[in-house]
């Protein structure tokens, strides 16, 4: 039997150490631990939420993978992944070294509750720092509970959410 190929879209962020290189080892990791990397978007800056902290911006990407498991198998390697590159769960928007979230588990829709995994990833529409990287591996990512596409959701963010994006480098990382 013939498995049709879903998706997982998984979102990287981190404003602490050396964010590139964290990422660039977390998927190093990741596929030691059965994650697939298919695709990694560009890094994009965007300022520490909220403003005024004096946190240092952050960096984000989007990785597209495939996972044999479960959703909830996958959360719990991405956390064991975040503690192992010193990620120190705190306060709500704290500064971090990883922050790995799963946004889109192969289209599955879960309403979630505060100790179940939410899917799609509930915030993932508001988030222009999770949208325009998402937008580079997927750009005909469509939302699986409102099923509008991508670019509609972009259309729809504040401008303050758009204007202070900033598109950096690439990972290099080799797949295959």
């Amino acid at each position: 039997m013939n498995k049709k190929y879903a998706p997982v879209y998984i979102a990287l962020g981190g404003n602490l150490s050396n964010p590139a290189d964290t990422f660039l080892q977390a998927l190093k990791a990741l596929q030691n631990e059965g994650v697939r990397i298919r695709a990694v978007s560009h890094l994009w800056q965007s300022p520490a939420w909220p403003p005024g902290q004096g946190q240092p911006d952050y960096l984000n990407a989007c990785a597209e993978v495939t996972f044999d498991g479960t959703a909830e198998e996958l959360l719990v390697i991405l956390q064991a992944t975040e503690t192992r590159f010193g990620r120190v769960r705190s306060e709500r928007n704290a500064a971090r070294t990883l922050d790995l979230d799963i946004l889109d588990f192969k289209g599955e829709i879960r309403p979630g509750s505060d100790t179940a995994l939410h899917l799609p990833h509930p915030r993932m529409r508001s988030r222009g720092f999770v949208l325009f990287p998402l937008q580079d591996i997927a750009p005909n990512w469509q939302d699986p509970v409102s099923k509008q596409n991508i670019t509609e959701i972009i259309a729809r963010l504040p401008f303050s959410d758009v204007e202070p994006m900033t598109r950096k480098g690439r990972l290099d990382l080799h797949l295959g």
